[in-house]
């Protein structure tokens, strides 16, 4: 039984009273779990051997896209996966311009409970040092450093990545005030390495002329093996693979990656479109073996319908995606049935009185429920829970009066 204390029941009721949602409110009150259960379940044992998987969770809006989504976040840092959740919106993240994507993407990541990192930069600078002090480097010698974390980052990590990633765990080479002003040591700016690595790691642009000297002074003995410039959407897509395979050495089963309003994609011009179509099949179809993403994706029906009615003879479409996706793995989302409604009727009754400290009468607030029931649209989940907690609000109400 989930122990729960009563500000954590009230906190969830007042979400769900604004249209918003609550992790608490969402484990308690997810119909039809297990048959959601059941399909993460297999996706996430299927990932575990390697194999590419995805998800689509499809339905109109107000059924509980969001919701599932959310109840999907706790599910998978339960099971200890790094979960990142975000909105696919046209003007923050839109998924044409994948560069924005990749940076909220690592801008949200959230680690199981009890994990102590709160970021990804903190997460692999701790797990770093334990690798360093595991091997037998000297730990004054960062260059020897340097090749130790090389060793340990996937193979496909894009370069100016990789280095980023060793110069961000290593300490900067001191060098003596009255030696600074020498020409040689012209661009030594340590107060600025620390934020320019982690800028470069978090996706911002940065300078290859800025970038360089973090790496030279950090001791990356690798940096100038490739180019540091990143070019293209590539190296992102790339890198969003490969830190996943990094997630696993460092201990968590994988990185599940939550797309809400993923059909914000079909409402750009047919350039843009194609491109984030061009994105979603490579989100889709990872590169790398084996994989450790599992992106799911929340979807209007209206995406569906207009990925077949595209003109994919027009230049800019790379291929036909309604053929290319006839295989998408699909979890619809159904409107609840009556007898569903009256057991999360019951729930709330519950939580509610639990939440505000007063005795329900049940048998009559299951009656007065049903009722409302009827008059509340059962398709759109947000309305009609808000519906049922203004009910139980005006009871409470009359009740706390009358006494």
């Amino acid at each position: 039984m989930m122990q729960k204390s009563t500000f954590e029941v009230r906190r969830a009721l007042e979400r769900l009273r604004e249209g918003l949602y609550d992790p608490l409110a969402v484990r308690l009150l997810t119909a039809n779990r297990d048959e959601l259960d059941a399909q993460v379940h297999a996706d996430l044992k299927r990932l575990e051997t390697g194999e590419p998987v995805h998800l689509c969770v499809s339905g109109p809006y107000g059924q509980g896209k969001s919701h599932t989504l959310t109840y999907l976040r706790e599910y998978a840092l339960a099971q200890g996966y790094v979960v990142s959740a975000i909105n696919l919106d046209p003007r923050e993240a839109p998924l044409h311009q994948f560069r924005q994507v990749y940076r909220a993407l690592l801008d949200n990541m959230t680690f199981p409970v009890g994990v102590e990192p709160t970021s990804f930069a903190d997460a692999w600078q701790s797990w770093a040092k334990t690798r360093l002090a595991a091997s037998e480097t000297d730990s004054e010698d960062d260059r020897q450093a340097s090749e130790v974390l090389a060793a340990c980052l996937p193979e496909a990590m894009p370069h100016p990545f990789k280095a980023t990633m060793a110069g961000f765990a290593l300490t900067t080479l001191h060098v003596p005030v009255g030696m600074r002003k020498l020409r040689q040591y012209r661009d030594y700016r340590p107060t600025a390495f620390p934020v320019t690595l982690l800028r470069m790691l978090m996706g911002e642009t940065v300078p290859v002329a800025n970038l360089r000297p973090a790496l030279k002074y950090r001791q990356v003995s690798f940096y100038r093996q490739a180019s540091l410039t990143l070019r293209g959407e590539t190296p992102f897509f790339l890198m969003i693979e490969t830190l996943a395979q990094l997630l696993q050495q460092m201990g968590y089963k994988g990185w599940v990656l939550l797309f809400d309003e993923a059909e914000a994609i079909i409402q750009v011009r047919s350039t843009l479109r194609a491109r984030a179509y061009r994105n979603l099949n490579d989100l889709l179809s990872p590169t790398l073996t084996p994989s450790a993403i599992y992106p799911v994706f929340a979807f209007t029906p209206d995406f569906f319908q207009k990925i077949r009615e595209e003109d994919y003879d027009l230049p800019y479409f790379d291929e036909d995606y309604a053929s290319a996706w006839r295989d998408l793995s699909i979890y619809p989302l159904r409107s609840l049935s009556r007898a569903a409604w009256q057991d999360l009727s019951e729930t709330l009754i519950g939580l509610h009185a639990e939440a505000y400290q007063w005795t329900a009468d049940r048998e009559h607030l299951r009656t007065l429920l049903d009722d409302r029931l009827r008059s509340l649209p059962l398709q759109d989940t947000r309305v009609t829970l808000k519906g049922l907690i203004d009910e139980l609000d005006q009871v409470q109400q009359e009740a706390l009066f009358a006494s």
